[in-house]
């Protein structure tokens, strides 16, 4: 039987992937395309994998925001992995790994909350500066313009016409997806403070916050 190696999940978005990661560093990644199946589909390159590689010393698992459903079904498929064979599972932001953070480089991610409401985190050095917040399509347009005349890219999960964007704004955004590979580069590439931040937290969807604590309207409840 083949070394241990890590085994790397992303499927936050509908490009999911699955790799394994060999001694040398280098990847051996499959990928698919599913809407609203990855519960179905993730589990056959999964097996191969595992057949093919051993088992895994660790389980990484990317924690979106994205796809609420798809980014459920990994991180259930890694924490599965990782109790029966008795290692790790640790979740690690799936918008550290795109081609636009490659590096560590200092991006603002963004992304569609649904009913009026959009999502941004600013990451950079393989973290997250800034954590998910909410905001309005005003509050959108004002943060896109603070990072590009900062000079950050900015990129997306999602189609460009999700966001009320003037053309100005919209042009520079980078349509992103993640992949496994990236993710275990975006591990690598972190601090060991960050590295164990995510290793003691148990894995789980990255939650969107709004930007502020909403004071309770009868704080006596509290």
């Amino acid at each position: 039987m083949n070394a241990p190696s890590p085994l790397v999940i992303e499927t936050s978005t509908p490009h999911a992937s699955i790799a394994r990661v060999a001694a040398d560093g280098s990847t051996d990644q499959r990928g698919f395309h599913s809407d609203r199946n990855h519960n179905a589909l993730l589990f056959e390159p999964l097996r191969e994998l595992m057949e093919q590689h051993g088992k895994p010393s660790l389980v990484l698992v990317g924690s979106g925001p994205g796809s609420y459903s798809g980014t459920r079904v990994g991180i259930a498929a890694a924490q599965g992995v990782a109790i029966a064979i008795g290692c790790p599972a640790v979740a690690v932001p799936s918008i550290l790994a795109v081609p636009a953070a490659a590096n560590g480089a200092r991006c603002l991610a963004i992304g569609d909350a649904r009913r009026g409401s959009f999502w941004t985190a600013k990451i950079g050095n393989f973290r997250l500066l800034e954590d998910p917040s909410l905001c309005d399509a005003t509050e959108l347009e004002r943060r896109i313009a603070r990072a590009l005349a900062e000079g950050l890219a900015v990129f997306s999960f999602e189609q460009t016409t999700r966001f009320p964007l003037p053309d100005a704004l919209t042009a520079p955004i980078k349509i992103e997806t993640p992949d496994a590979t990236r993710l275990w580069q975006a591990w690598c590439g972190s601090d060991e403070e960050t590295r164990r931040k995510w290793s003691a937290e148990i894995p789980q969807p990255l939650y969107l916050k709004p930007p502020h604590i909403t004071p309770a309207k009868r704080p006596w409840l509290i």
